[in-house]
C-alpha cells in the first residue's frame, strides 16, 4: 500500500518569517487520519527566512531529526551545545529527560528543512545533540543511512527509537530499490525533483506513506533527491 499525500493538499500555516507545511496533525492543523505513521509523529516542511528562527523553547521525550535542503540552520541548547548544520547534512537531537534549544537561519538567504520527530522507544535517556555531514555523491544512486537506532547500524546519528532516516539522490533515468523492514512502515518524501514509486507518481515535496511493501523501486522521472524514515510501530 502506497497513500499518495502531495505537498499542496498538506497542512500547514504561513508566519511570516516562517512558511511550515505538515506531513501530519501539528499546532493548530488537526487531521485526525493524519496523528503518526508507525512511530513516525511529525515531518515538517520549513521555510525560514534570512535572520530569524525559532527561539529558546523546550522538549522531551522525542527524537527529533533536521535535514537541511537549502541554506543552514544553526543550533544551541541549554547543554552548551551549538553547530551550523548546512544543506544535505543532518542533525539530530534525543530530547530525552527535557532539553531547551534554538534553531536559527543567520544566513542572508532563505533556509528549508525538513524537521522529523520520532517517537523513543525508550523514556528517561540523558538528552543529547549531534549534527554530521553526508555528502551527495556518496549516497547517488543509493540510500545512505543518515540516522539510525537499529542495532548493528553504522556510521550513522544514533536515535533512541525502533527507527531508520536514509536519504538517497537520483539522476534522471536512474532507478534504486530499498527493501523495508518486515513489519516496519516507510514514509518518503522528494526534498526535490520527480520520481515513480512502484508506479505512484511523486513531485517536488510530495509524501508518500508505505506499508505492507517488501520492495520499494524507484524511478527518478527527473533529477531527484529523498528522504525517507523507516519505523516500527509504537
Amino acid at each position: 500500500m502506497i497513500e499518495h499525500r502531495p505537498f499542496t493538499k498538506l497542512g500547514g500555516a504561513n508566519h511570516g518569517w516562517l512558511d511550515a507545511k505538515h506531513h501530519f496533525s501539528f499546532a493548530e492543523y488537526y487531521d485526525p487520519e493524519r496523528i503518526n505513521w508507525a512511530a513516525l509523529r511529525v515531518w515538517n516542511d520549513d521555510t525560514i527566512q534570512p535572520n530569524t528562527g525559532f527561539p529558546p523553547h523546550p522538549h522531551a521525550d522525542m527524537e527529533i531529526i533536521t535535514y537541511v535542503r537549502d541554506g543552514a540552520i544553526t543550533h544551541q541548547d541549554s547543554l552548551g551545545n551549538k553547530g551550523r548544520t548546512v544543506a544535505g547534512d543532518v542533525q539530530v537531537m534525543s530530547a530525552g529527560t527535557g532539553i531547551h534549544h534554538s534553531e536559527y537561519n543567520l544566513e542572508s538567504e532563505i533556509t528549508r528543512i525538513f524537521q522529523i520527530w520520532i517517537i523513543p522507544n525508550q523514556h528517561g535517556h540523558p538528552p543529547s545533540w549531534d549534527t554530521k555531514s553526508f555528502p551527495k555523491e556518496e549516497r547517488s544512486g543509493k540510500f545512505v543511512l543518515l540516522a539510525s537506532g537499529i542495532e548493528g547500524d553504522k556510521d550513522a546519528l544514533p536515535l533512541h527509537a525502533d527507527a531508520r532516516v536514509l536519504g538517497a539522490t537520483l539522476k534522471t533515468g536512474e532507478t534504486t530499490e530499498y527493501q523495508i523492514g518486515n513489519g516496519y512502515y516507510a514514509y518518503l518524501v522528494l526534498a526535490k525533483g520527480k520520481v515513480e514509486v512502484n508506479g505512484v507518481v511523486l513531485n517536488t515535496r510530495d509524501g508518500a506513506a508505505i506499508h505492507d511493501e517488501d520492495t520499494i523501486q524507484i524511478t527518478a522521472i527527473e533529477e531527484a533527491e529523498l528522504v525517507l524514515v523507516e519505523t516500527f510501530p509504537v
